[in-house]
């Protein structure tokens, strides 16, 4: 599966710090329970990349609209 692919599977995510200053992004789902645990430089550097690929997918469905008219 690639990050282009549709899926039926469900998950669900929190995110927050934990108690030794980490970052804690924390995935559970059917047969899933994935910790992942970045310090907070790291965070920041996920944070900028999500907000990128927010506004690039923005500009994609904004394009996609356009075509459909």
């Amino acid at each position: 599966m690639g990050i282009n692919s549709e899926s039926e599977i469900s998950a669900h995510l929190q995110i927050g710090p934990t108690t030794i200053g980490m970052v804690r992004i924390y995935v559970a789902g059917d047969g899933v329970d994935l910790p992942l645990d970045f310090d907070p430089d790291e965070a920041d550097e996920i944070a900028e990349e999500l907000r990128a690929a927010a506004q690039a997918a923005r500009k994609m469905a904004e394009s996609a609209k356009g075509k459909k008219r």
